[in-house]
């Protein structure tokens, strides 16, 4: 998923319904998985061991129910032990009852301004399942050990009942809410990602509001310190359990190439039509870390960035190939969100079994297999549903605009046209023009709007 886009006042409704039906997103679930999941939530956590007393947390968006992570941290000497633990949905899911066919139909939860369409029902991803500070919860607690360094490597998994002591929301926590360690760890883990060399960024929200002219507008929320401090724990937790797994000759990874020098290439353009300094002799990577989110410009580029890489994608263990994801700059695998996307779920189990000594379980060998086409055709929908969101967005926001002119830089060119940044909105468009150079500034003007096909067209 792309970082969300945002529309509180709901300006975007009528073209919002209409993507929904466009990709056939699910309104619900069919009465038996409703009552298979109903019945499933009854299930009495019984191989569990009781880890009720350690005082775990989450930490989230404030109306978020389906809480896949909660987490404690402990000193060991130098170390810090992370304990992370996942909501075990596992427990409830069947491999092959109607729950779990359901979310290999769906793979991932879809997520829309307006709402979600989840990949399992309510009664489990917002009930029985998700770690909420309501009662004992089934999980499966993951301990790394977080060296000085940064270093991390896991120490335990195991099944465990917990009980958070809070539901805490990004936007209202204050350091004395988190566990001591907290701000220590997460700077611990950045240290190492900069020291490796990794390129991830984390791109700020879009939100669609109105500006002082009453014209809508796409506006940036950049990340809270508290979110990309939990985003470290979690990326923490994922390498591990990567490290884990392929120690053991099995697992299911996410692998990214970098972007190839044509995309760089594209991407000095775009700063440059965003009026960036980026230095000849600066790498992309060291480029990124110079990019806040707070600033309009620079925000826009942290998309760009993130839109250019090779595409993420999932890859069974195999002998012939090593695993790794450029972004990362490690080996990477989605072990902590198993209440949004399918994977998660069995490279779980797999974790479970390999760190307790056990063979893992034929039929999560035989999902690892099959899951990254299932994981790709669910990527690739919910990658064409974000498309349709932005272009409905800035259709919406240029309406009423025809006629206008823009200050536009040349990004690429091909057999379709030319590709151009404009200078003064966070807009990528295509214009059908030739012997234009990359790297061109122009003046383009925009000719149409189409709110219903979310279609913005402009001539030079």
């Amino acid at each position: 998923m792309t970082r969300a886009l945002l529309d509180r006042d709901a300006a975007l409704a009528e073209g919002l319904a209409a993507i929904r039906a466009e990709f056939t997103v699910p309104a619900g679930f069919p009465r038996e998985v409703l009552a298979a999941a109903e019945a499933a939530a009854r299930r009495t956590p019984d191989a569990h061991r009781d880890l009720t007393d350690t005082p775990f947390v989450t930490l989230d968006p404030a109306t978020a129910t389906d809480l896949d992570q909660a987490f404690a941290i402990e000193t060991a000497g130098g170390d810090l032990l992370l304990h992370y633990a996942i909501a075990d949905i596992g427990w409830f899911v069947a491999d092959g009852d109607a729950v779990d066919h359901a979310a290999w139909n769906r793979g991932e939860t879809l997520y829309l301004p307006d709402g979600k369409a989840a990949l399992y029902p309510r009664v489990l991803a917002e009930g029985a399942a998700s770690l909420l500070p309501d009662g004992p919860r089934p999980a499966i607690v993951l301990t790394t050990r977080i060296a000085p360094d940064g270093s991390g490597g896991i120490e335990r998994v195991e099944r465990a009942l917990i009980r958070s002591r809070a539901k805490l929301a990004y936007d209202a926590v204050v350091p004395a809410d988190l566990p001591p360690g907290f701000a220590e760890i997460a700077r611990r883990i950045r240290a190492a990602e900069a020291a490796r060399g990794a390129t991830r960024v984390d791109p700020p929200d879009q939100e669609v509001t109105r500006g002082p002219d009453g014209r809508l507008t796409l506006a940036f929320r950049p990340l809270l310190d508290s979110e990309r401090d939990n985003a470290a724990l979690s990326l923490a937790t994922n390498m591990a359990v990567a490290d884990l797994l392929h120690a053991h000759g099995t697992g299911l990874f996410r692998v990214m190439e970098p972007p190839d020098d044509r995309a760089v290439a594209r991407l000095r353009r775009e700063a440059a039509a965003l009026a960036l300094a980026w230095p000849d002799a600066m790498s992309l990577a060291d480029f990124e870390r110079t990019l806040r989110a707070t600033d309009r410009a620079e925000a826009t580029m942290m998309l760009a960035i993130r839109r250019a890489g090779g595409g993420a994608r999932y890859a069974a263990y195999s002998t012939d190939v090593v695993p790794w994801h450029a972004a990362v700059a490690a080996r990477y695998a989605h072990a902590t969100a198993p209440l949004r996307r399918l994977a998660d779920r069995y490279v779980l189990t797999a974790a479970l079994a390999v760190a307790n000594g056990r063979p893992v379980p034929e039929a999560t060998t035989q999902a690892f297999a099959r899951l990254p086409k299932v994981m790709a055709t669910a990527d690739a929908r919910a990658g064409r549903i974000d498309r349709a969101v932005v272009d409905l967005a800035e259709a919406v926001m240029l309406q009423g605009r025809e006629g206008d002119a823009f200050t536009a830089v040349a990004t690429d060119v091909d057999d379709r046209g030319v590709r151009v940044r404009l200078c003064d909105l966070p807009i990528l468009a295509r214009v059908d023009a030739t012997g234009v150079a990359p790297g061109e500034t122009l003046t383009v003007r925009l000719t149409g709007v189409d709110t219903t096909a979310r279609r913005i067209t402009f001539s030079i």
